[in-house]
């Protein structure tokens, strides 16, 4: 027992890092303002010591040009670091905010699960999780395509409609998609595609049709225009929030904030934010970058902390992992299996 006992410590420390592209394809094309998506460029890096293992999933950040190249390639720069078994916090100091930080940040969190025996969620300071209330997302389309789309989330709670900046025609795909569902919750995404004046003008209707949310209404670094705006909707950052030190400059100015774990690099300055955020007064929420189920159950655990949540990836994807989470009338369910509670090999 004494040696075994031994050898297994011995193995902890030969960790080994591995990392490859793994892209993402998605069921059909999906329209945001500004972009197009056939697939997610995401990388998967695994972490080892010969008895436990860590996974983690990243999309990047497609409109900072974080691609599957650049993560590799950021992965591969702290390769003897992580090997030689950095912690989490130094992470956070070896690479900037990204995908690639996310990546190993994920995997570093199910590998201590793992040593630890418990689940991830718990290393989190939970006592349980429970399914979400999740959004369903509509690409950007005809208001008459929006509203199939839409009509097709049968058991959805929560809708959330991806819109391009066009006064008229946003305003009809609202109208659309709430005559599909007249009393589902809906939110809004324009990714940046106003300016201050389109904003004004479509916000009797997004009243008319209760919309609850409007995210990222305005371009990142005009932040600014919406001191004084008295939105009589809640505003989202998303763009505008990229990590910790973006929080103090978005009071006053948003109502909510957007943590996605490919923005802030993982799952320990996600949770960072939430708590943050929550002290300054923000509502949170947690969204994806139409990751599989292995970048959904990390922001899950996120999402237990969150006023909104938008972990609907998986469902636009053409295949996801095995086992998977699971959506069940409008909410999303993650079971320790999937990711965060990696039982150490019994010899």
């Amino acid at each position: 027992m004494g040696a075994h006992s031994s050898a297994a410590r011995g193995l902890w420390l030969m960790l080994s890092l591995h990392v490859v592209a793994d892209n993402l394809f998605l069921r059909t094309p999906f329209a945001i303002s500004g972009y197009v998506f056939e697939f997610m460029p995401a990388i998967v890096v695994t972490l080892t010591d010969g008895v436990h293992t860590g996974r983690g999933e990243a999309s990047g950040v497609y409109y900072f040009g974080d691609d599957a190249a650049r993560m590799m390639a950021q992965v591969q720069s702290v390769r003897a670091e992580v090997e030689a078994g950095y912690s989490r916090s130094a992470l956070q100091t070896l690479l900037p905010a990204g995908g690639a930080r996310n990546a190993l940040d994920c995997a570093m969190w199910e590998l201590e699960a793992s040593r630890a025996g418990v689940p991830v969620w718990q290393l989190a300071g939970l006592s349980a999780v429970r399914p979400l209330v999740t959004t369903m997302t509509a690409g950007a389309d005809t208001p008459e395509s929006m509203a199939r789309t839409a009509a097709a989330f049968t058991a959805a709670r929560a809708i959330k409609l991806k819109l391009t900046g066009d006064v008229v025609l946003d305003a009809a795909r609202v109208a659309a998609v709430r005559q599909a569902y007249p009393t589902v919750w809906l939110g809004v995404d324009a990714n940046q595609g106003y300016d201050l004046a389109r904003l004004r003008a479509v916000m009797p209707h997004f009243l008319r049709h209760e919309v609850a949310l409007v995210e990222q209404p305005l371009p990142r670094g005009q932040e600014h225009l919406l001191e004084g705006f008295a939105s009589p909707i809640r505003l989202a950052a998303d763009e505008s929030l990229q990590g910790l030190a973006d929080l103090e400059s978005l009071r006053g100015r948003f109502d909510v904030v957007n943590i996605k774990l490919d923005k802030c690099g993982g799952l320990t300055e996600a949770l960072a934010i939430a708590g943050r955020a929550r002290a300054l007064g923000l509502a949170v929420m947690v969204g994806n970058m139409a990751g599989s189920s292995w970048a959904m159950a990390p922001a899950f655990i996120v999402g237990q902390f969150c006023d909104v949540v938008d972990l609907d990836g998986p469902l636009v994807l053409r295949q996801d992992r095995d086992p998977a989470v699971r959506y069940v009338d409008g909410e999303i369910h993650c079971g320790d299996a999937v990711w965060g509670s990696k039982p150490a090999a019994v010899s």
